[in-house]
């Protein structure tokens, strides 16, 4: 289905409403400006501004590192480029976890600093407190269950969660338990897809799958593993449509000759 061009503004009801009518959500990552302007003229349905940003733009292991201000920064500067989209920004690591007060307090600066439009935290009952407390500030919260990267060195691996029959009921009731306190959504990540079919058909609230499976309501993909511009990242759920390292590699390399050789500038190039 092409994009919709008459919604002006994606909202959470306009996210449930393509649940209700069976129409696929978009989502890809965005951390800057100029990116997300691009994205969101293309007419992608969410934006997240991803902690994965630890990863892609500042080359960390693992999302751990990165800070609520580091974070908002991120924020910031999407939402300056987005007139459609919705905005989502994770709550990184240690900002949510263990006191509901903290989380409340990391929301309402993401919020207030940034402008935009919800959150994202990982886990299931083990968070209930600071959802509970966040949604209680009128704040749109979206859920994230299955791989949890934030909690890699708990798991010890980056290999699919929940094939075994006793996770699998854990993350059902998680995610029964999400959507009971007011989720208006929530990301499955990397689980069998079959498991991602039955949970997204069991909830009324939209699923976002990364590795969850073709029958989630949307799909979400770090952009610049999408586009090809990171290299190293090779998961069976990555689909690459452009393969962008080489290409700005090959583009950069022109330049250096062009500029060496005294191609560039040329007569027309100069003042």
């Amino acid at each position: 289905m092409s994009v919709n061009k008459e919604i002006k503004r994606i909202t959470t009801h306009v996210i449930q409403a393509m649940k209700n009518r069976s129409e696929k959500i978009t989502m890809l990552t965005a951390y800057d400006f100029s990116m997300a302007r691009i994205l969101d003229e293309a007419g992608v349905d969410v934006l997240l501004v991803g902690d994965s940003a630890s990863n892609v733009m500042a080359g960390h292991e693992t999302t751990l590192p990165i800070t609520l201000d580091q974070m908002i920064y991120h924020a910031s500067s999407v939402v300056r480029a987005v007139k459609r989209a919705l905005v989502v920004v994770d709550l990184p690591f240690g900002s949510y976890q263990g006191n509901s007060k903290i989380a409340l307090e990391s929301t309402i600066r993401i919020m207030k600093e940034s402008g935009a439009h919800a959150v994202k935290l990982e886990g299931g009952a083990e968070v209930e407190e600071s959802i509970k407390r966040i949604l209680s500030a009128g704040v749109p919260v979206m859920g994230h269950l299955g791989l949890t990267p934030q909690s890699i060195y708990k798991f010890g691996t980056y290999t699919v969660r929940a094939k075994k029959e006793a996770e699998a009921q854990k993350l059902m009731s998680d995610a029964k338990l999400l959507q009971e306190l007011g989720c208006f959504s929530m990301v499955l990540e990397k689980i069998p897809a079959e498991l991602g079919k039955k949970v997204s058909e069991s909830l009324d609230i939209p699923t976002i799958g990364i590795g969850g499976g073709p029958d989630c309501d949307g799909q979400v993909l770090v952009t610049h593993d999408m586009l090809g511009i990171t290299k190293d990242f090779k998961p069976r759920f990555l689909r690459r449509y452009l393969e962008l390292f080489d290409t700005i590699k090959e583009t950069t390399q022109q330049y250096i000759n062009d500029v060496k050789s005294l191609d560039f500038p040329n007569d027309k190039e100069q003042y």
